[in-house]
């Protein structure tokens, strides 16, 4: 009979251990479902709000883009209002129309104008190229016809012109080869970084350091209507 009794109480006991892991189970379900669904509505603000910020982002973009472009093209208007008055210049006649600006040389199909500067005002490789971007024109390419004009050189200080070393080798500014040139003394010398070109007056082309301070020469097409 004791025997019976301790299996009774036993079999109570695990049935009542048991309904306590049944209800954990079911508690534990019901949480993870709640953090599931938590994490779906998490995840859907964030999604929002990343979309959101892209929004944002893009509209701004735009603006600045709109911006620039309504800077652009009134930049656009002054330059061409700028060249109507340089190449143009109003007389008592209207205005009358040049190839090149007032001080600059018409030589074939390009401009030239020379800055015969004094000591004080001379200028490095690069500041000599920067005066003539803000020209809208560059130092001076060599080929044949170019030549000719460097001839007219003044001075035996030497012109700075668009001939540099980069990279071990000398290159035009403008891209192209170097397939001519007028090296003093022959051969030419090595290209090396740092070393900047040029032409002397009845002497012919020089490599010396580019902060060298120097005349220039700057050129451009001729105007086209």
């Amino acid at each position: 009979m004791a025997a019976n009794r301790n299996l009774t109480n036993l079999n109570n006991k695990l049935s009542l251990d048991n309904e306590k892991l049944r209800r954990d189970n079911n508690n534990l379900t019901v949480q993870l479902g709640n953090l599931t669904q938590n994490y779906t509505v998490l995840e859907s603000k964030i999604t929002n709000l990343t979309a959101d910020e892209l929004e944002t982002q893009r509209k701004n973009l735009t603006e600045r883009i709109q911006d620039m472009e309504t800077t652009w093209n009134k930049l656009n208007v002054s330059r061409a209002q700028w060249s109507i008055d340089v190449y143009c210049p109003k007389t008592n006649n209207g205005r009358q129309c040049n190839a090149c600006q007032n001080g600059w040389e018409l030589s074939g199909s390009n401009c030239y104008v020379y800055h015969n500067a004094a000591p004080a005002d001379r200028k490095t490789w690069e500041e000599a190229q920067q005066v003539c971007r803000g020209k809208s024109s560059d130092l001076v390419v060599v080929h044949s016809q170019e030549e000719k004009v460097m001839r007219k050189l003044s001075g035996t200080d030497g012109y700075w012109f668009g001939l540099r070393a980069e990279g071990g080798r000398w290159k035009w500014i403008d891209g192209s080869n170097l397939t001519e040139s007028y090296w003093t003394p022959q051969p030419p010398p090595t290209a090396t970084d740092g070393q900047c070109v040029m032409s002397v007056q009845n002497v012919g082309w020089r490599s010396v350091n580019c902060t060298e301070k120097k005349q220039w020469i700057c050129i451009m097409k001729v105007l086209s209507l």
